[in-house]
């Protein structure tokens, strides 16, 4: 296996448990509305913030596919996310 592959596979696994971990956290203090999420990761990573990182939960990423596959334009994570809320969606928090 390439030392690439491993790597990303690591840095998957990684930011799995950084979902886990930090998602569920009692306080969130800064929110990442980006679509650049991995590229915010890395800057997290090296800036070591990921307390204050905020990615969307994967349903967002979903609502976000089926609005733009209905509606024939694109949409960020966070208006989507926003209007799922306004709609009374939770996260789990």
């Amino acid at each position: 296996m390439s030392v690439i592959r491993k790597l990303n596979m690591y840095l998957v696994k990684y930011l799995c448990f950084v979902q886990r971990k930090f998602l569920t956290m009692a306080k969130k203090s800064v929110k990442l509305y980006t679509d650049n999420v991995i590229e915010a990761f890395y800057d997290a990573i090296r800036n070591n913030s990921l307390d204050r990182l905020h990615i969307p939960h994967s349903d967002v990423y979903y609502v976000r596919a089926a609005c733009e596959a209905r509606y024939g334009r694109k949409f960020t994570l966070k208006h989507v996310e926003e209007a799922m809320k306004a709609e009374g969606w939770t996260d789990g928090d």
